[in-house]
């Protein structure tokens, strides 16, 4: 008993998605004495569920993380007992393949979460399997409270609290392999020429004029406008990008390794969506974007600053417009000006 409530108090005390499950896949080792235990990624989204490899920890207790083709998004239906599994509502699914196979998934507000596959040397008893039931409402509920803490309520998008975590993980993190595009699920795979260079992007979006639709129509309506834009980035891009609310009528997209021809497309393609939409009430809506494209050596503040230019640029030409800052640079629409690395980011 003892040993199950410690290893409680080390799960409660990350606050780091990532850490949180390395936690809860050693403790599941421990308990079961598993061969392995294998923590999924989950996404459920217009693309059905996906699934990505985050972590492994083996029998002595080694954590490694899939690199290239391994750490790939893959569908759920790759794993037909899981699927199954799923289908059928099951809290705890038993694979067929040897070694005994276990698939633990974890749902957070209706939607597969995280998924733990354990490869167990034998099956294990109803006493075990109730305590494994324990620990995973326990994370559950866990989970749950640092999505609410980081994400908008209205929109379900993430918040401006957590953009300077994510943003940091970007500028941390090597995103260089040219193939990253073709280890995508067909529905959300995007096609870069091979000659083409692959960047990270920020973007700025803004709503144009949404004040005047909260005084004429009302906040429940300019609210319904936020709650449906948020529906149409969600659909515009895929898992590995992120999506910010920062408030208002401000959203923030982080663009994973396209080019800068695919980047403009990407955010076009949303202007126009969003353009073709017809919203309740208030009818036609559009956005305005700004964008630049991730440097690793230059600063989070300095960054923000040209996709904050990029955006002033579209909403004082015209509106509903995408500028790129590094276009308006070359093209003398823009002054280049050098941010303060010490300068405070929020």
């Amino acid at each position: 008993m003892e040993s199950i409530i410690q290893y409680l108090v080390e799960m409660t005390a990350h606050r780091d998605h990532e850490l949180l499950n390395m936690s809860v896949a050693s403790s599941l080792r421990a308990i079961t004495e598993a061969e392995a235990v294998r923590v999924w990624e989950c996404n459920s989204s217009h693309h059905g569920v996906l699934l990505r490899e985050r972590v492994m920890i083996g029998a002595d207790g080694t954590c490694t993380a899939p690199e290239g083709q391994a750490a790939r998004w893959r569908a759920v239906t790759d794993f037909q007992d899981l699927y199954k599994g799923l289908e059928a509502g099951l809290q705890v699914i038993t694979g067929k393949d040897p070694p005994c196979c276990l698939w633990l998934p974890v749902s957070v507000k209706g939607r597969v979460h995280t998924c733990f596959e354990l490869h167990l040397c034998t099956p294990l008893p109803p006493a075990s399997l109730d305590v494994i039931r324990g620990i995973l409402l326990i994370y559950q509920n866990y989970q749950s409270l640092l999505n609410d803490s980081e994400h908008d309520t209205l929109t379900g998008l993430l918040n401006r609290k957590t953009f300077d975590d994510h943003f940091t993980k970007v500028l941390r993190a090597d995103w260089s392999d040219p193939g990253y595009a073709l280890q995508q699920p067909q529905a959300c795979q995007r096609r870069a020429s091979p000659e083409a260079p692959l960047h990270d992007w920020l973007a700025i979006i803004d709503i144009d004029h949404f004040k005047q639709v909260n005084d004429h129509y009302g906040h429940l309506y300019g609210d319904e406008v936020l709650i449906l834009i948020a529906n149409l980035l969600r659909t515009s891009f895929r898992p590995d990008d992120r999506l910010f609310r920062f408030g208002g009528e401000e959203f923030v997209v982080l663009l994973r390794q396209v080019s800068s021809e695919d980047a403009h497309r990407i955010f076009e393609r949303f202007r126009s969506n969003v353009e073709a939409q017809q919203f309740p009430q208030v009818g036609r809506v559009t956005v305005s974007t700004g964008y630049a494209h991730i440097d690793l050596q230059e600063a989070p503040v300095a960054i923000m600053g040209r996709a904050d230019q990029a955006l002033y640029h579209a909403k004082t030409h015209g509106r509903n417009r995408v500028c790129h800052y590094d276009q308006l640079l070359q093209r003398g629409e823009v002054r280049h000006e050098s941010a303060n690395d010490t300068a405070e980011f929020f």
